[in-house]
């Protein structure tokens, strides 16, 4: 990561920082389906709207596109021998996301981009 808030929790560095993944089904927002934008957690830049925000099943929030092309690092994560993945970073910190898979609504992008909820937070537009 570039810049590192300091007011991040333990388990938020875990993910963002050090690329880990929370335990599917236990965050904030897997079920949560309001009106508004999910920025990053680390430095606040805007990276998904809740109208490409879709139940997966898979235990994570997932977005079918991000809030525009620039928003997003695609990286290359061979971490899981024989299984390759696409890693999604922040663009502006380079915090780890989660990762983009083509498994998504195949009426929209066919994308599924599967984010841990604690890399997000959170504005409504019913503020």
């Amino acid at each position: 990561m570039k810049e590192i808030n300091d007011k991040l929790t333990q388990e938020e560095l875990y993910v963002l920082k050090d690329k880990g993944t929370e335990r599917p089904f236990s965050g904030e927002f897997d079920t949560f389906f309001e009106d508004g934008v999910y920025k990053c957690k680390n430095c606040k830049t805007e990276l998904f709207k809740s109208d490409s925000k879709y139940d997966a099943g898979c235990g994570w929030p997932s977005f079918f596109e991000a809030v525009n092309e620039e928003a997003i690092i695609y990286k290359e994560d061979n971490s899981i021998f024989g299984r390759p993945r696409t890693e999604i970073l922040c663009a502006n910190c380079e915090g780890h996301l989660g990762h983009v898979f083509e498994d998504g609504p195949k009426d929209k992008t066919g994308l599924r981009y599967c984010v841990n909820s604690i890399s997000l937070d959170f504005d409504s537009e019913n503020k």
